[in-house]
Parts: C-alpha cells; sequence; structure tokens
C-alpha cells in the first residue's frame, strides 16, 4: 500500500521512497512502522511491495524496480563477488531460529541422524541452504549423505505432502506452514546455535548518494518502531498478526532480537559465507570476494541512531 499522509507542516513532501519487504515475522518493525505512522511522523512516504522471500525482494533491488529491500545478509554476501554497488545500511534483527527443518514422521525420521539418505528440500542460494549445510555438519551427517531438493518458496509446504521430500529447510512463515499442514506427521528438529541471521536493510550507493535524508528518517521511524516492539509485545504480535493474517503466539517473538544494529559478527558472518560460496559453486568466481566492508554502509546509521554502530572499520 502507499503511505500518503501529509508530511509535517512546512515539510516539503518527500519523494516517495520504495522498499520490497520480505514476508515473515522478521519485517515486523516495517509493518509496525507502518501501522503507527511512524514513516509519516518522520515526514517521509514509503510504499511497501510484498516479497515472499529476501531472494525476490533482492532481485527487485537488482533490477532497479525499488529502491531498499529487506533480506539476510547471505545474499550481500554472495553479490560480493559481483562487485555491484549493493550496500546493507542496517541489521532489522537477527535469530538463530527464523530458519528451521521440518521432517515428516512418516518418512521414518525421529532424531537428527534420521536425516541420512533423505530428500531434504530447501531454497538454493538462500539463508535456508546455508543453514542446512552449518545444520548437517553439527550433527556430523556429510551432507553429500542427503539428497537435496532445490525448489522455490512456494513449492515446499505441497512438496513435503506430497510425499515427494521427506524434510524441509525453510523461513517463517513457511515453516510454520508445513507444521500445521502435516499436522500429526510433522516433526520440528532441534535447531541449534549453528547460524545467526542478520535480517538487513539493503540498498545500492546510487540511492545511498540521492535520498541520504529519506533513509536517515526511514531509520529512525525503524527504531522507533523496534522501541514500540519492546514496550509493547503484545500489541506488536497483533500487528504481525493482521499483516501475515495468522494466528502465532508471542514465542514467535522471542525468536527474534528486534534491534537496528549494524555489529562487527556480521562480518564475520559474511565472510563464512563467502567462502561456502565458493565451496557450494554457488558464485562464479573461484576467487576471493569483493571487500565485505564495503558491502556495508555504517554512515547513515550511526547519524540517525547514535550508538548503533559498533562495527570496526
Amino acid at each position: 500500500m502507499i503511505l500518503s499522509a501529509l508530511a509535517p507542516v512546512g515539510a516539503a513532501r518527500a519523494e516517495e521512497l520504495r522498499l520490497a519487504v520480505s514476508r515473515g515475522p522478521v519485517s515486523l518493525p516495517i509493518y509496525v512502522a507502518e501501522s503507527q505512522g511512524y514513516f509519516e511522523r518522520e515526514g517521509i512516504a514509503v510504499h511497501l511491495q510484498d516479497c515472499t522471500s529476501g531472494r525476490g525482494c533482492f532481485q527487485l533491488l537488482a533490477h532497479k524496480q525499488t529502491d531498499l529491500a529487506t533480506a539476510a545478509e547471505l545474499l550481500v554476501a554472495l553479490d560480493s563477488f559481483t562487485g555491484s554497488d549493493m550496500a546493507i545500511i542496517a541489521t532489522l534483527s537477527s535469530s538463530t531460529q527464523v530458519i528451521k527443518l521440518v521432517a515428516r514422521r512418516s518418512a521414518g525420521i525421529e532424531t537428527p541422524r534420521g536425516l541420512r539418505g533423505k530428500r531434504i528440500a530447501t531454497v538454493r542460494g538462500t539463508s535456508a541452504q546455508y543453514f542446512l549445510d552449518r545444520w548437517l555438519v553439527f550433527h556430523e551427517i556429510d551432507p553429500k549423505q542427503v539428497d537435496i531438493v532445490p525448489l522455490a518458496p512456494d513449492q515446499l509446504v505441497a512438496a513435503l505432502q506430497r510425499r515427494e521430500v521427506d524434510a524441509i529447510a525453510i523461513w517463517e512463515p513457511i515453516a510454520s506452514a508445513a507444521m500445521a499442514a502435516l499436522a500429526q506427521d510433522a516433526l520440528l528438529l532441534p535447531s541449534p546455535r549453528v547460524y545467526v541471521q542478520h535480517f538487513s536493510l539493503i540498498t545500492n550507493r546510487q540511492v545511498i548518494a540521492q535520498r541520504e535524508a529519506d533513509l536517515a528518517k526511514l531509520l529512525r521511524a525503524l527504531e522507533r518502531a523496534e522501541r514500540f516492539i519492546a514496550a509493547q509485545p503484545a500489541r506488536a504480535m497483533q500487528i504481525l498478526n493482521a499483516r501475515l493474517q495468522g494466528n502465532d503466539g508471542l514465542d514467535k517473538l522471542l525468536e527474534h532480537v528486534f534491534r537496528l544494529t549494524l555489529e562487527q559478527s556480521l562480518i564475520a558472518t559474511m565472510d563464512g559465507q563467502a567462502r561456502w560460496a565458493i565451496r557450494q559453486g554457488l558464485v562464479q568466481n573461484s576467487g576471493n570476494p569483493g571487500n565485505l566492508l564495503r558491502s556495508i554502509e555504517p554512515s547513515l546509521l550511526r547519524k540517525a541512531v547514535p550508538g548503533a554502530v559498533s562495527l570496526v572499520q
């Protein structure tokens, strides 16, 4: 929808910012900022573009069909091999639980080791695939011991129901949809702390140069939204359920740390992902990625929300 409220009296109405939003709990700060009118209060008009995945949002940004995108940091790590001008300007949230591994009990799976020799579907080249690889290694399962089936996000639940695959590794809310579809046949396998996803706000250097003031307003609105989430979690959950047309409990919020930030752990994660991408053949360049620090632009957040940046450059 287009937020068309007037800017504060005396302020010129800003050109609309297009923001591609990955559908899910990870985007809660954006949903809150919209519902509470925080964008308008900062004097900025924002047009939200729904995407089924961060990859879909990132592709809109790559094709200049949006000004900003929300996605996991992995996509920027992969993109660093191309020498593009994409940059993370903030992390909206972090989570070790947003990606889950859902299996069918009828496939004979009762424990993590039961996945050996099974067919596991995930979305290739995404944080879900990265999580799956790390999860398997943690449980001492060679990824070569499973049959990884690449599917689109909207194909996963149906494939699991039709018994075409034995398990899926996928983010919320698709993981919960799979659990509901399988009912008693569903098994949610434990997710140790194998991967911390940094759900990020991404744009390109051209937008940063042209819309610096508007991006700062956007960041201030999102910081206000995250304070709302911390102060009123029940109300924030209502906003999320209304947006996703679901009925999840407050435990879903506990799976995320909603804090607008840029931390050193982001670089460490992206460095590991870049090396993983080379091993997986996900990038054409078999050498080193570009300067990952260039893939992060902290100046906007540093000015908009003092104290939010702890990144060492």
